[in-house]
């Protein structure tokens, strides 16, 4: 057992733990918090940091945010706290006889012996106050745990590429420029070691110059993060004494942005000839990328993942919603002819195919048992992870092309001697292609090819989304099948010239075509990660092209309208 393991929550004090949630990439929370999350009755924190930790907490617990308005600047524990339940559905409430205070907050959050996860940005004991809350709770008999989290002064230059020792094991030395007193920047100043200041944009050059003034050469290094270690990232490098030119001449600054927090980091170390090999976040091929998947969320979940590898932020619009069929009762005959052993095999062509079969199981009260004695076949590694994940582990997945022709490839012929039932239960959508039945067929076998759900072409998206498609907000858009191209196009617009149009195939393509986009990227074969990895292959060209011609690296959504384009297929 972890000696960390979670204690029991007291009856009356319940029990908090006081979490690091790191600078905000949510794949640096470690494991020990993501446990706090999943076992938490009631999250505490800013909406910021919700954003971070939310995806690891259980479905119904109780969120009390500690800033009223997400927009809002005003600093952490101002305002009216509110109350929301994470189930998709609920509105905010104020919560009733609390303090804004974000200590009483907490305690008030712990009553009734719940379990409190208060959640900060970084670490509790370096990036916040949090020890004034601790010490609330010991006053009150509240028991408590801390939980490190990655802090920003570390965190950030690891994911600009900016190492703050090297093998001669250099001094390092934090400074928070918001409360740092003359004797501190006196010390900084005459020491040789690296410096690693927390500051906001707008207070950067005014840090350098209290640096300058205390000892440190002008000509000193300089690299300075904003929005560390999340695909909004940006670094700027330069030295003590040309970091406001530098700045200014990006067009950084005046902006309204100038009250965010950064971290710079001062000494050789953040030279830029180090930074330009060891930049690994930024250098990603897809990196701050909006890349539009078309699909919905359950499909795009390994999708977005894998783009988010590449760098990319990933934007889900469904283009189509599945109803159940008009006439149930032809489903129903063959759930029924599943069980009293009617079919020798059932083929899942789709993961919403999956999603009916089991949906119409658990109407009759079966599950996955009901498959013994019959072979299961799946079109591809998604559909197959959806029938393990209901239990069922299919005899037959495609070992070429993950696709109907596929799956044809290796089906086995009926063979009436070693084949007791020469039947095949297949649901599919009501728009699904022939190829699978007549395939079927010709092999030998008896085929019921039943309508599972219908697909309609989904409503259309927000304002917000159907104007970034239309006026080049997206970097790039993924089109998946021919029918997806149609829909996009129907419930949002065409996609804006300077968009990059990544297409599954060869059909996709001419669809997208025949619809007046041009076509840069096609995957060499027809898969959803294919494509994602021919995207990628494609940013990464186009990275180096721009860095071979000495042009600043840009995104597809940052060039001008109207300037032309080179059509690459991968």
């Amino acid at each position: 057992m972890s000696p960390t393991a979670l204690p029991a929550a007291g009856p009356e004090h319940g029990h908090v733990t006081f979490l690091g949630a790191g600078p905000g990439d949510p794949g640096l929370l470690t494991l020990r918090a993501v446990e706090a999350l999943s076992n938490a009755d009631v999250l505490v924190a800013e909406h910021e940091v919700l954003d971070v930790i939310r995806t690891h907490a259980r479905q119904g617990v109780s969120v009390v945010q500690t800033d009223a308005d997400p927009s809002s600047v005003s600093p952490p524990g101002t305002g009216t706290p509110q109350l929301t339940v994470v189930d998709g559905t609920s509105t905010p409430a104020a919560v009733p006889g609390a303090a804004p205070d974000a200590a009483h907050l907490v305690m008030e959050a712990a009553r009734g012996g719940r379990r409190v996860v208060r959640a900060v940005s970084g670490d509790p004991g370096l990036d916040t106050c949090a020890a004034e809350e601790m010490l609330a709770c010991a006053a009150a008999g509240v028991p408590f745990e801390v939980v490190p989290g990655v802090a920003a002064a570390v965190g950030v230059p690891a994911y600009a590429g900016v190492p703050l020792r090297d093998a001669d094991g250099a001094d390092v030395r934090f400074v928070d420029a918001r409360a740092a007193s003359e004797r501190c920047w006196t010390e900084v100043g005459t020491s040789d070691g690296t410096v690693v200041v927390s500051t906001t944009l707008d207070s950067v050059a005014a840090a350098a110059a209290e640096l300058v003034s205390a000892g440190r050469k002008p000509d000193t290094p300089l690299s300075v993060t904003i929005a560390g270690t999340t695909t909004r990232q940006r670094t700027w490098t330069a030295t003590l004494g040309t970091i406001a030119q530098t700045l200014k001449q990006a067009k950084v600054l005046p902006s309204p942005d100038g009250g965010r927090p950064v971290i710079a980091v001062v000494g050789e170390r953040s030279a830029a000839a180090r930074r330009d090999q060891l930049s690994w976040f930024e250098s990603k091929p897809l990196f701050g990328w909006k890349v539009l998947v078309p699909r919905t969320k359950e499909q795009a979940a390994s999708l977005s993942d894998q783009l988010r590898s590449y760098g990319a932020v990933p934007h889900e619009v469904p283009t189509i919603a599945v109803e159940p069929p008009r006439t149930p009762q032809q489903m129903e005959r063959a759930v029924k002819g599943l069980v009293t052993g009617r079919y020798e095999w059932i083929a899942f062509t789709s993961v919403n195919a999956v999603k009916a079969v089991r949906e119409k199981f658990e109407e009759y009260g079966l599950d996955a048992r009901a498959f013994a004695g019959i072979k299961v076949a799946a079109v591809g590694e998604q559909t197959a992870k959806a029938l393990v994940a209901f239990g069922v582990k299919p005899d037959l997945v495609p070992s070429g092309e993950q696709s109907a022709a596929g799956l044809l490839e290796d089906w086995p012929p009926y063979d009436p001697v070693f084949d007791p039932i020469d039947r095949v239960f297949l649901p599919r959508a009501d728009i699904a292609t022939e190829t699978l039945v007549a395939g079927l067929i010709d092999l030998g076998w008896e085929v019921d090819d039943v309508t599972a759900y219908r697909t309609v072409r989904a409503s259309p998206p927000p304002a917000e989304t159907r104007e970034a498609i239309k006026g080049g907000g997206f970097d790039a858009v993924l089109f998946t099948s021919s029918s997806t191209v149609r829909n996009l196009v129907g419930i949002a617009g065409k996609p804006h010239n300077v968009t990059v149009i990544a297409c599954i195939g060869p059909a996709t393509a001419k669809t997208a075509e025949e619809h007046g986009l041009r076509v840069d990227v096609m995957a060499p074969e027809p898969s959803v990660h294919k494509l994602a990895e021919a995207l990628a292959d494609f940013g990464m060209k186009r990275r180096a092209a721009a860095l071979e011609a000495g042009d600043p690296v840009t995104r597809p959504s940052e060039r001008r309208p109207g300037a032309r384009r080179r059509r690459t297929t991968t």
